[in-house]
């Protein structure tokens, strides 16, 4: 088993709690009973049995998160795949070098309902499986110490590499969506994800250079 834990930086690695490390060692000591039944669905593993599953990573996550401390969540048979940034370019900030992008006013949260940091310049991405931050803007959240999960982020060349991840929660146009954020250690853009966006009525108005959000 390779964990992506152990290429994290160590300040990120800070935010893994050991409960979580313990339920990764569990699953892969029950993997392949779990293949049986749950291959290709996401699941949350803690105390050695599955706490939830289904088809959505960000429902899976968020169901697990509420059900047990630091549950393992990963597809099965899919483990070490990455969540996937792919780029999707739309006219919108006419400011960004080549073809200008659509992007938001985003405030992300720790806590559902409670007040959270908003940051401008959101890349709508609909390539974007999950949402991800700078691991700088990251840190401005005061994520909980232990509310780190780990898990692969990567692009669309198929290269990987470790990520750390938080649930959390978006607001746009005052309604609030589940999110799973990925934090980013290389990129300097901030991109909301499918999870959440698949979750909205976003229209891109190309020629007026406008996103429009129908809450």
């Amino acid at each position: 088993m390779n964990s992506a834990f152990d290429l994290l930086p160590p300040d990120a690695a800070a935010f893994v709690p050991l409960e979580w490390r313990k339920n990764e060692a569990d699953y892969w000591a029950v993997r392949d009973q779990l293949l049986v039944q749950h291959k290709n669905q996401w699941i949350g593993f803690a105390d050695g049995k599955v706490i939830a599953s289904g088809t959505s990573p960000v429902a899976v996550f968020h169901e697990a998160e509420e059900k047990a401390d630091a549950p393992f969540v990963t597809c099965v048979g899919h483990e070490n795949e990455p969540t996937r940034m792919r780029r999707t370019s739309f006219p919108y900030d006419k400011t960004y070098p080549g073809e200008p992008l659509p992007i938001l006013q985003v405030e992300f949260r720790t806590s559902s309902g409670s007040p959270g940091i908003i940051f401008d310049h959101v890349i709508a991405d609909t390539g974007a499986d999950a949402t991800a931050l700078p691991w700088a803007d990251c840190q401005k959240l005061k994520l909980k110490r232990t509310g780190g999960r780990v898990g692969w982020i990567g692009g669309v060349a198929g290269s990987s590499a470790p990520t750390v991840v938080f649930r959390m929660w978006v607001q746009i146009d005052g309604q609030e969506y589940p999110c799973r954020l990925q934090a980013d250690f290389v990129g300097t853009e901030r991109l909301l994800g499918r999870e959440v966006l698949n979750r909205m009525v976003v229209t891109f108005n190309g020629p007026a250079c406008e996103v429009i959000v129908n809450s």
